[in-house]
């Protein structure tokens, strides 16, 4: 059995006291609801990774936190970014990489993303690799093949023992945000065909170990019908994250 993962992902939301108040929302409510039986993982903005992470660290919650984004390398002129043992030493012991955001607005590549998961596995944080399709390719009809051929592209030199570290994200680019989200056994189709394509690369019995997330708009109102499909192990959550009580439940669901 794979455990539960759910990410909620903040985006560029909440300040330094709102990701604290936030952080601690969801903290009060941990024992009550999840304890360990899901692993939850909080990724707020870059600055306010220390000040989440104490919060989790002083109330020893069992949740841990992530970063949205980060360079594959180590140190060097490049202003504006982050890279992994900055992370780390915040307290980021997962990172969010390939975002349908990162690939529109900052033009990420599967080549960029394939260097950020190498980098993150050498640098002992562990990756959430999204992948996803547009309305465009999903009307098209080739949405399997893209969705996979990103797998491919994004994993490629990983190996068998670094592989069962990463999560995948499916983020129909169609469903984020605009309020649609896919049927659950749209979910399902794209998160199967997923795991056959990671099978194909490191074998079933590595395959059915990774957790693959859905993350196109999950809410307390779908939660349900997504969670109750086999190859469905969670959620990769922007809005919904960002109040405590959906969060909670979307977590609560999980169990």
């Amino acid at each position: 059995m794979r455990k539960p993962m759910m990410a909620g992902n903040w985006k560029m939301n909440k300040t330094w006291a709102e990701s604290v108040v936030l952080a601690q929302q969801i903290s009060n409510r941990s024992r009550e609801y999840w304890d360990d039986q899901v692993d939850v993982v909080i990724c707020p903005a870059m600055v306010n990774i220390k000040a989440v992470n104490s919060v989790f660290e002083f109330d020893k919650t069992p949740a841990s936190v992530g970063a949205q984004n980060c360079h594959w390398e180590p140190k060097g002129a490049f202003t504006g970014e982050a890279s992994i043992p900055m992370i780390r030493e915040a307290g980021a012991s997962w990172c969010i990489v390939g975002h349908s955001e990162r690939r529109e607005y900052f033009a990420e590549t599967d080549e960029t993303v394939n260097r950020k998961v190498a980098a993150l596995l050498e640098g002992g944080v562990a990756p959430i690799v999204c992948v996803g399709e547009s309305l465009a390719v999903r009307e098209a009809g080739d949405y399997l093949e893209f969705v996979t051929s990103q797998v491919r592209a994004d994993f490629a030199g990983i190996e068998d023992n670094q592989a069962k570290t990463c999560v995948v994200a499916y983020e129909p680019i169609w469903a984020i945000g605009t309020g649609r989200t896919a049927l659950p056994e749209q979910a399902q189709e794209v998160c199967a065909a997923i795991r056959a394509c990671l099978a194909d690369r490191y074998g079933s019995e590595i395959s059915d170990e990774m957790r693959v997330l859905y993350g196109g708009s999950m809410k307390p109102a779908n939660v349900e019908g997504l969670m109750t499909q086999k190859d469905i192990d969670g959620g990769l959550v922007g809005g919904a994250a960002l109040e405590a009580e959906s969060f909670v439940e979307l977590i609560a669901a999980c169990i």
